[in-house]
């Protein structure tokens, strides 16, 4: 493997090529192949940003397309035509059947661009500077993103003050007898808590990064109903969990909520290709124009791309119900792991996470997962939780090799531990003088 070139040229800040050391050459569907020629199923899809699998045929056809004719690629804000299919066909296949009447900004190329211009409008429309966010979070790496993200190691290599956010326990923070939206409500309501009262609340429905810990469809509503009896704005980050990930295309459909904001990227543009939008309610566009800008706003070849997914798989609720489908065999196959190994399994649709005891068994999982041909990443405090995101397209029998590669790679790392733990110590001799 020629990884000597990234080794003395690229930073030490990168880390996905040491979780996965090998270079690639080729990705299909749910399949990354590397120089050696080996092949591996692909249970990370981009982190997220690739919920149609790699190259998928139907979206890439629509870019050659484009590109081959000359499409305009970069425009700033500009008017295009690629601009303007996009937000017709997100109107009329997205927004509209929901019930959505939302303004559509491009803030940027990336999912924390998203977050900052939330972050900035909340504060603009309400004129306070608080935030509410909550434990484990994660939204983004610039400074307003990090500021209401809870991993430490990433807040404190900021370097700077983070402030005006204030953290509030997420569902289950406290165990499962605790609602924490007690404790926000006590907070928000005692003008002696020190708590100020905040421009919004920003949340992940399910925290991605943080371990896949989920909020249940009550607690979300509870939130809501807070949110809209303080006048405080609720933003929902569904940068990894929209598109789809959860099943419907907002993960916030099956609460029935109505955020003010909503913040998408990673697999808005459908091929991996660099696309973010922040959504939020007509009467909140208070911008002066140009106020908050951004050279790559205008990604034309990813409105293209992003239009070719929406045309063809959200003019029916078809992949909606195969993610329902094949989230009952995920969960099937990690019940049935935890049962035998004393895990813990959570998730939703397509993104799940199973823990199991010690603190590196989900790193060793992931490394025997690579080693046998599957790529799959941890998350949460520690690293602790193996975390699942298949390709949502992926069909019954990569997702049922993906699943037998992971329990492999479980059964070694755990009989492994267990064999370790049960051998008897070295005989000890005493030596006297």
């Amino acid at each position: 493997m020629h990884v000597k070139t990234f080794q003395k040229l690229e930073s030490n800040v990168r880390s996905y090529c040491r979780t996965f050391p090998t270079v690639f050459t080729q990705g299909r569907g749910h399949l990354l192949t590397d120089e050696r020629g080996k092949q591996y199923v692909d249970f990370f899809s981009g982190a997220g940003a690739l919920n149609y699998g790699h190259n998928n045929p139907h979206i890439k056809a629509a870019l050659i397309e484009y590109l081959s004719a000359d499409g305009v690629t970069h425009s700033l804000d500009m008017a295009t035509v690629a601009k303007r299919r996009f937000l017709e066909t997100l109107d009329e296949l997205v927004l509209k059947p929901r019930g959505l009447d939302y303004k559509v900004m491009f803030p940027g190329p990336t999912g924390t661009n998203a977050v900052e211009s939330a972050l900035k409008l909340a504060r603009k429309v309400t004129g306070r500077s608080n935030v509410v966010a909550f434990t484990n979070a994660f939204h983004g790496m610039t400074l307003g993103s990090l500021a209401i993200t809870g991993n430490a190691s990433k807040r404190a290599a900021a370097g700077v003050a983070l402030t005006d956010a204030t953290r509030m326990p997420f569902h289950g923070y406290h165990g499962p007898d605790c609602d924490t939206i007690d404790t926000l409500e006590h907070y928000l309501e005692d003008s002696s808590s020190g708590v100020e009262l905040p421009a919004a609340f920003i949340l992940e429905t399910v925290q991605a990064e943080g371990g896949v810990n989920v909020a249940s469809f009550p607690w979300l509503r509870r939130l809501e109903r807070l949110a809209r009896k303080y006048e405080v704005l609720l933003i929902v980050d569904d940068i990894q969990v929209g598109c789809g990930r959860t099943g419907p295309f907002f993960s916030f459909e099956g609460p029935q909520l109505k955020p003010d904001i909503v913040c998408l990227s990673k697999s808005l543009s459908g091929y991996g290709l660099p696309l973010a939008v922040t959504l939020f309610k007509p009467e909140l566009d208070v911008w002066e124009p140009g106020e908050h800008n951004g050279t790559f706003r205008g990604h034309n070849p990813a409105f293209v791309t992003a239009t070719a997914a929406l045309e063809h798989y959200w003019k029916s609720d078809a992949l909606s119900e195969k993610v329902k489908r094949d989230a009952k065999t995920i969960r099937s196959a990690l019940d049935e792991l935890a049962g035998e190994y004393e895990g813990r399994v959570t998730g939703r649709g397509m993104i799940h996470g199973i823990e199991f005891p010690g603190e590196t068994t989900a790193v060793d999982i992931s490394r025997a997962a690579f080693e046998r041909g599957l790529i799959i990443e941890t998350a949460g405090a520690g690293d602790r939780v193996v975390k699942l995101l298949p390709a949502l397209t992926i069909d019954e029998s990569g997702l049922a090799q993906g699943l037998e590669l992971l329990r492999q790679s479980v059964r070694e790392v755990l009989e492994a531990a267990a064999a370790a733990v049960g051998a008897p110590e070295d005989d000890a001799t005493e030596v006297c003088e």
